[in-house]
């Protein structure tokens, strides 16, 4: 199967967009894997166990945690579980979490689906592609069980390509992708797809963990997602709803320096908070943030 080339850009933080429901964020970064992908690492060692074989086991809750989708470095003392970008390796001896953009497609690889998979962006009334313009990123078109289906077989290689890393879990950004859609997505469809990635994360030996859409988390949770990723909850005050749904296994990641002493003083004793940079850049590049309780 022909696959999203990896796009190179480097991960920004999206701008927040003020609701009636809630303040909902998202954040880009790099695609997949394959033979084919530019920059992708070598195969998982032959000695790993295959990944169905492996338990899903969730972080825990208040673990030590880093936030490293923009790059990856040697974790400072005290971490104990990283997220990275799926084109990276895993941090040795740590709790690793997968990140993918599960529900837009990356600005750089728009070409390669128009090539190989038009009808599975999200189009407008006259067939333009359907663009998060935060990000110019092109939605996914989930609006049928059939699409569903067929994104998840792309989307689960990304996945499957987690385990084969050896990560132990991923998370899936852009579940509130229905917001940017003109109408034409609804957090049902969102949510139908969300099912089948879990599916695939458990098939996997991952756990999976929801990112976005505070208003959702009851119902990730009964959907399957085993903690969430939240980023600003402190600063706009949307920690509460996620704790509650998983069970305190929340990694947090504030940008702002107010939204870490929010999210400090509310839950800096249950849940994983960390201040990063917006770009999250790796440690020993200009600009470089990060700071926790």
């Amino acid at each position: 199967m022909a696959r999203e080339p990896r796009p190179l850009r480097s991960v920004r933080r999206r701008r927040r967009r003020l609701s009636a429901l809630a303040c909902l964020l998202a954040a880009g970064a790099a695609a997949c894997t394959s033979s084919g992908d530019q920059g992708d690492g070598d195969s998982a060692p032959t000695s790993r166990p295959p990944a169905a074989a492996r338990p899903v086991v969730p972080p825990e809750p208040h673990v030590g945690f880093d936030y490293q989708i923009g790059g990856p470095y040697a974790p400072p003392p005290g971490v104990r579980a990283v997220s990275r970008d799926r084109t990276a390796e895993p941090a040795k001896g740590l709790y690793n979490i997968c990140y993918v953009n599960a529900f837009q497609a990356q600005p750089d690889a728009t070409d390669w689906w128009e090539e190989h998979h038009p009808d599975l962006l999200l189009r407008d009334a006259g067939g333009e592609p359907v663009v998060d313009e935060d990000w110019d990123e092109a939605l996914f078109d989930v609006s049928t069980p059939a699409k569903r289906e067929r994104l998840a077989e792309i989307v689960g290689e990304w996945i499957g390509g987690c385990a084969d890393a050896g990560y132990q879990a991923v998370e899936a950004d852009n579940l509130d992708s229905y917001e940017r859609s003109r109408g034409l997505l609804t957090p049902e469809h969102d949510l139908a797809f969300a099912g089948l990635l879990v599916a695939r994360a458990h098939a996997a030996g991952l756990a999976i963990g929801q990112k976005n859409a505070p208003d959702l988390a009851q119902r990730g949770r009964r959907l399957g997602f085993d903690f969430a990723v939240a980023e600003e909850c402190g600063q706009y005050d949307e920690c509460g709803p996620y704790a509650t749904a998983f069970d305190d296994r929340v990694l947090v990641i504030e940008y702002e320096r107010t939204g870490l002493a929010r999210a400090c003083a509310r839950w800096g004793g249950r849940l994983s908070v960390v201040l990063r940079d917006t770009d999250v850049r790796p440690a020993g590049k200009a600009g470089y943030v990060r700071a926790t309780c």
